[in-house]
């Protein structure tokens, strides 16, 4: 017995009772077939419903071999009848993005010639690509459009057209269809074969906003989001919007000028205290100390660029290791150390052994952290 699809009949059925037809245990869950259905299996780029038989949750929903299949983790009892109930917030949801992106590439199709060519519903966002670059002022175009769709009210129809309709008919598909071809027809925006539950009418959509794009395959993938998705993320970039403007206290469309401007003066600002830091470093240059034919500093508050300022001039001024330590014994000690002829592969394995140290380098000059103390650092190099 085949089960009864009540989403054909109707996209809106929430609730319904079913007698489960047969319960099969299988790896790691029960495949279970009722009498008839409004759970939706995956299919069309729109993931499955979920929901309950009676109190058994039904986690995915597949059609295999002309059956649908509900997957649950609990057995029901065969010849039982069930009320059963979808997760309408999540359907509800699934249709307005998936009954969204019909408008859009119906109406990308009718003012370009481009093809839909992929679709993708994550939970979050919907991907569309099409094969033909689009700009960025096309696409508001597009959006322009399709809310105007929206705002038209516009019938959503859905039919199964006979084999003669079906070859007169000029509509959209990805696959070569030649029988039990559902079509969702939106009109004076889309025809396009599609086996997904959609909305009766197109207010119900909410609104469309199509919030990137990028360059895919020589053509461009549109990433967009309607009804509830689109009013949760206006609803979170709001927030950060409201957010940015208080901490600058500027007004909110204000928010990219002051931003910038603080960018550019935090900028200046590094670039201030990175000359200073320099010139920190080169004051320093100074006290470089020769321990046993080696010059060494160690400090604290030295960061990588400046212990190689301090480094570099050492390793011009001796023919063993310039080196700088930046800690304190307490937490260890940042180093870098140079050399034109010594090897550093030996130094890097004894520093290691000897000063808890970890590391790595090339082209003479090696850099890491030790975990020691200063007159620990201090032996090594009167001893190395």
């Amino acid at each position: 017995m085949k089960t009864q699809q009540l989403y054909y009949k109707d996209s809106y059925i929430k609730e319904f009772n079913a007698e489960a037809i047969s319960c099969e245990k299988r790896d790691g869950f029960y495949a279970v077939i009722l009498d008839k259905t409004a759970f939706f299996p995956e299919g069309g780029g729109q993931k499955s419903d979920s929901g309950y038989i009676g109190d058994i949750f039904v986690f995915d929903v597949q059609e295999e071999n002309g059956e649908i299949i509900h997957k649950t983790k609990k057995a029901v009892n065969e010849g039982t009848e069930y009320s059963c109930k979808i997760d309408w917030t999540l359907r509800f949801s699934r249709m307005q993005n998936h009954s969204g992106e019909h408008i859009v590439s119906g109406l990308v199709h009718r003012k370009y010639g481009f093809v839909n060519v992929g679709f993708h519903m994550d939970e979050e966002y919907i991907t569309i690509d099409f094969n033909g670059e689009l700009t960025r002022e096309q696409l508001d175009e597009i959006e322009d459009e399709a809310n105007e769709a929206i705002y038209k009210n516009l019938d959503f129809k859905t039919y199964f057209p006979d084999e003669k309709e079906l070859k007169n008919l000029d509509y959209r598909s990805k696959l070569e269809l030649t029988e039990n071809v559902r079509i969702v027809e939106i009109d004076g925006v889309d025809v396009c074969a599609c086996c997904a539950p959609h909305v009766k009418k197109s207010g119900e959509v909410g609104v469309i906003k199509l919030l990137d794009f990028m360059k895919h395959r020589g053509g461009v993938r549109i990433v967009m989001k309607a009804g509830s998705l689109a009013l949760k993320d206006y609803r979170e970039k709001y927030k950060n919007a409201l957010g940015i403007s208080n901490l600058l206290s500027v007004k909110q469309h204000e928010i990219f000028t002051a931003t910038e401007k603080f960018y550019n003066d935090l900028s200046d600002e590094r670039r201030k205290f990175y000359e200073y830091r320099l010139s920190v470093a080169n004051r320093d240059k100074e006290n470089l100390k020769d321990i046993n034919g080696s010059l060494v500093l160690i400090t604290d508050g030295y960061d990588a660029d400046m212990m190689r300022e301090v480094v570099n001039f050492g390793a011009e001024k001796t023919e063993k290791y310039s080196a700088v330590f930046s800690g304190e014994d307490e937490n260890g000690y940042s180093f870098v150390i140079a050399s034109k002829s010594q090897d550093m592969n030996a130094l890097r394995n004894e520093i290691s052994q000897k000063l808890n140290g970890r590391g790595g380098g090339r082209d003479g000059m090696i850099q890491g952290k030790a975990t020691t103390t200063k007159q620990n650092i201090i032996d090594f190099f009167k001893e190395v």
